[in-house]
């Protein structure tokens, strides 16, 4: 393997495309996933609002979604991509697929994190006469901090594997430059290369939520 022939400003490129489509992506996973992880959690059995109907039909859509494979679920969406952002290529059209194949992910991770929180808390903030959503942003959130900054750590982690993958599609960043270049092209040092770096983000952004989740975690 020759790394001197290696265009390290596409390198550059590509890993700065990698980290562009997974922070706009978590943003919106975030923003969509945890209300939906907080009504999941809220219309399941014996909590504030239990509504059996809405959960049963928000827990199908979510497992559906969950259920299929990323690779198809991005050539499923190219059509509302294209509609969405006007193209089903590069860092823009590799973000909505990314948001709607995490967001269930995400919600049911939320959903499991609000049920450990002490149901004690819950039926004290009801007995001081706490409304629905004094306990859920006062109480609830709060006290499941430390669950919610580690599952957005491990959804952080599946959107760097999955903006990977939507290089089978030319969806740009690091996974494109593998397929293009260390597949397509027999360039092995490529391949190597972007693999390291995807390695490296991993581990960074495991060891970053990890001393998150221990600063918000109460001793």
């Amino acid at each position: 393997m020759d790394f001197a022939l290696i265009d390290w400003a596409d390198i550059f490129q590509a890993t700065l495309d990698t980290l562009t489509m997974t922070g706009v992506s978590l943003i919106f996973t975030i923003l969509l996933g945890l209300p939906l992880g907080v009504l999941l959690f809220l219309t399941s059995k014996q909590q504030l609002l239990e509504q059996r109907g809405i959960y049963a039909l928000l827990s199908f859509v979510v497992n559906m979604l969950r259920s299929v494979p990323f690779i198809i679920l991005l050539i499923v969406l190219i059509p509302f991509t294209l509609l969405l952002v006007g193209t089903s290529l590069g860092v823009a059209g590799t973000i909505p697929p990314l948001v709607i194949g995490t967001t269930p992910f995400f919600a049911r991770l939320v959903e499991n994190v609000l049920r450990d929180v002490d149901k004690g808390i819950i039926e004290a903030c009801q007995a001081m006469g706490a409304k629905t959503h004094q306990i859920i942003l006062q109480a609830l959130l709060p006290e499941a901090l430390p669950g919610l900054l580690a599952a957005t750590t491990v959804t952080t982690i599946a959107l760097v594997s999955y903006s990977a993958m939507s290089g089978v599609i030319g969806g740009g960043g690091l996974g494109d430059l593998a397929l293009r270049y260390g597949y397509q092209r027999f360039q092995t040092e490529v391949m190597v290369v972007t693999v390291a770096i995807l390695v490296i983000l991993v581990q960074l952004f495991q060891w970053w939520g990890d001393l998150l989740v221990a600063k918000f975690t109460r001793k």
